[in-house]
């Protein structure tokens, strides 16, 4: 077994070869077809988030990411063994052989959160693969158990691997919005979650979404992908924009950055009783006014990836109604340093996809 981990935060990712896992338990053993390159993985491999105001970063190894690990949240692949105390009714179907995308988000399966659904919000012992437990940058890995590998049914593991990560955070971000599809929204952020809001959100029947970002050629990827306009955020007057191309109050934002800058304009132009939903990690400090929160009765909710249920909605309402997949570029496992990288420097437009 090959993969690529991180042995030291802020240093190059080291290949690693090692006897190919036996599926123990309930595990299931994946040959891995595709593992996408999240900008969630930058902050692991760079170890932590600012926090903004002078406060000391947050440090993912005093929140439990220990080293060696193996990245790799939105992974794609074939199933190759069941442990032996897995039961055919676990199985949910599945069958050696299948292709399957796994749901990572995983807790630590007692708690009530856990037990009621919401295994991403599991505050008891977080087990995500590839954060807390070895994830997809490898030619194998292990599940924990059958119940995560939801079936692609002939959808491309390589475009459908980023909706166990962008997909389900994108698409869970939009239904906290639901109420105010019928009004254009705003989506900060046209990387591969903002391109993937796009695709949902017309699958979902809302009106549109006016992006904003600083990257002309991710804008320009945004207007290819169906937005109804789009904004350069460092532009002076980007506030009057937003309210020019919104042609009305704006009731809903969706920040997929995250940083100090977005919020703060995300916040601005929303109008009375509006909402700004906050995705993204980037870092930083919040600006807001603090009077102006309930003068404008303004809604500040974050939202975290999601949870299994919504993957499985997810990939229905991709096959329903036979959703484009974003922009991927498919690279080599062993290309995984250069992927990150190039992440980390904006040269990406979608997303870079791993395939071993």
């Amino acid at each position: 077994m090959k993969s690529f981990k991180v042995t030291d935060f802020n240093a190059p990712l080291q290949e690693v070869d090692e006897p190919t896992p036996r599926p123990q338990g309930t595990q299931v053993l994946l040959k891995v077809k595709a593992a996408g390159v999240c900008h969630s993985d930058l902050h692991i491999w760079e170890g932590g988030y600012e926090l903004g105001h002078g406060r000391k970063p947050l440090s993912l190894k005093d929140r439990g990411v220990s080293l060696p690990r193996t990245m790799g949240h939105e992974s794609a692949g074939e199933v190759v063994a069941f442990g032996p105390d897995v039961k055919d009714a676990d199985k949910g179907g599945l069958k050696v052989g299948d292709v399957v995308l796994v749901y990572p988000w995983l807790g630590c399966g007692k708690c009530a959160t856990c037990l009621g659904g919401d295994e991403n919000m599991c505050i008891v012992k977080p087990n995500a693969l590839g954060v807390y437990c070895d994830g997809g940058y490898a030619d194998h890995m292990t599940v924990p158990h059958p119940k995560y590998l939801l079936n692609l049914k002939g959808l491309d593991p390589v475009t459908a691997a980023p909706y166990a990560c962008s997909g389900v955070t994108t698409y869970s971000a939009l239904k906290k919005v639901e109420a105010d599809f019928n009004t254009p929204i705003v989506i900060f952020g046209a990387g591969g979650l903002g391109l993937m809001a796009l695709s949902l959100l017309n699958a979902m029947g809302g009106k549109g979404a006016i992006v904003v970002d600083i990257d002309a050629r991710k804008r320009e990827a945004a207007e290819k992908a169906g937005a109804l306009a789009t904004v350069d955020g460092a532009a002076p007057d980007a506030l009057e924009q937003l309210a020019q191309k919104a042609g009305g109050p704006i009731r809903a934002v969706i920040d997929l950055v995250g940083n100090p800058k977005t919020t703060q304009l995300g916040f601005d132009c929303l109008t009375k009783g509006g909402k700004l939903v906050i995705v993204g990690l980037f870092g930083g400090g919040a600006t807001w006014a603090l009077p102006l929160i309930p003068i404008k009765a303004i809604t500040i909710q974050g939202s975290y990836v999601g949870n299994l249920r919504e993957t499985q909605e997810l990939l229905d309402l991709v096959r329903a109604k036979k959703i484009t997949p974003i922009p991927v570029t498919p690279m080599p496992l062993n290309k995984a340093n250069e992927a990150l990288v190039d992440l980390q420097k904006g040269r990406l437009v979608g997303r870079a996809v791993l395939t071993p």
